[in-house]
């Protein structure tokens, strides 16, 4: 079945003209919200938010509403963001008494306390290679096919650090663990050209009723979840052309990995024994091996329909 989905639910970006998109969505009658996780992007949020704004939003009609949910920042992004027209919600704010997680998962579940659309629409704030087409790209499947719950995002995605410029040398994430983690647990997703993608897009009703990780394992969560809950045939993917953003350091990663896997091994009922793990990395220093420790956020919120009663 796979092989016959990837060829039924793959699709281009530029499949949907904008006008004819948006008179989809009239006709719909759905409303959709763009929410961008952020955390210290100064250096990009203002052009995301801003070329989305001038793109979708207000006369455009496409896009409702624009948020951003700053996840405590240091530098200037709330008021980047908010002078790019975005709506600003400081993930501290929203909903107190629930407590507050760091992390992008956090982010994406608190955005269903704030957001109105009937379909979601996520995009990281980090991009320096991307369009606002992603934006139509997402939504083309939702809006024209009801039958579609989850789209994600996939795209070329270059790795460049000083002098190396590796055209398909991003995405160490997704080939180095979400990809064989999928291959072992969930055969069924493998045609999933981008498991990590940050940009995707999912009816909000379906979002409701999924448990969300704060951290990165929200993005590999949701296609499992959806993928378990109304088969891989609610999903869709579009190629968006290509997509650079910056990178993480590679002992950054350890940490994500851990988010990954601890939201697989849950969902192959083995669910880790502690909401946080410790991750132990080694460094040489002075000619002998010194170990850091790095705690790990592995909370799950629930799904946002039981909190929201």
């Amino acid at each position: 079945m796979a092989d016959t989905w990837f060829d039924r639910r793959t699709y281009r970006w530029d499949q949907w003209d904008p006008a004819a998109l948006l008179r989809a969505k009239r006709d719909a009658g759905v409303r959709v919200t763009v929410v961008i996780p952020a955390l210290d992007e100064a250096a990009t949020v203002g052009d995301v938010a801003g070329r989305i704004h001038d793109a979708f939003v207000g006369d455009a009609g496409l896009v409702d509403e624009l948020l951003v949910i700053d996840s405590g920042s240091t530098d200037d992004t709330a008021r980047l963001a908010a002078q790019a027209g975005a709506t600003v919600h400081h993930l501290a704010d929203i909903r107190p008494d629930l407590g507050s997680h760091r992390g992008k998962g956090e982010a994406i579940w608190k955005a269903q306390f704030v957001a109105t659309g009937d379909v979601l629409v996520f995009v990281d704030a980090d991009l320096t290679e991307w369009g606002t087409h992603f934006v139509t790209g997402l939504l083309g499947p939702l809006v024209t096919d009801p039958s579609v719950t989850l789209v994600k995002g996939f795209y070329e995605r270059p790795y460049r650090e000083g002098a190396l410029d590796d055209p398909d040398g991003g995405g160490r994430a997704t080939e180095l663990v979400a990809r064989p983690a999928l291959a072992l647990l969930r055969p069924e997703l493998t045609h999933v050209v981008q498991p990590l993608a940050g940009e995707w897009a999912v009816r909000r009703t379906a979002l409701a009723s999924l448990s969300v990780p704060v951290g990165y394992g929200v993005d590999l969560a949701a296609l499992v979840d959806v993928s378990d809950a109304e088969g891989i045939g609610a999903i869709a993917q579009v190629d968006l052309g290509r997509r650079a953003h910056s990178h993480q350091p590679l002992r950054a990663l350890g940490a994500m990995s851990v988010q990954l896997l601890a939201a697989m091994m849950s969902r192959a009922g083995r669910a880790p024994d502690a909401d946080e793990a410790t991750l132990r990395q080694f460094r040489s220093f002075e000619g002998a091996f010194v170990a850091m420790h790095q705690d790990v956020d592995l909370t799950e919120r629930p799904p946002f329909a039981e909190v929201a009663r």
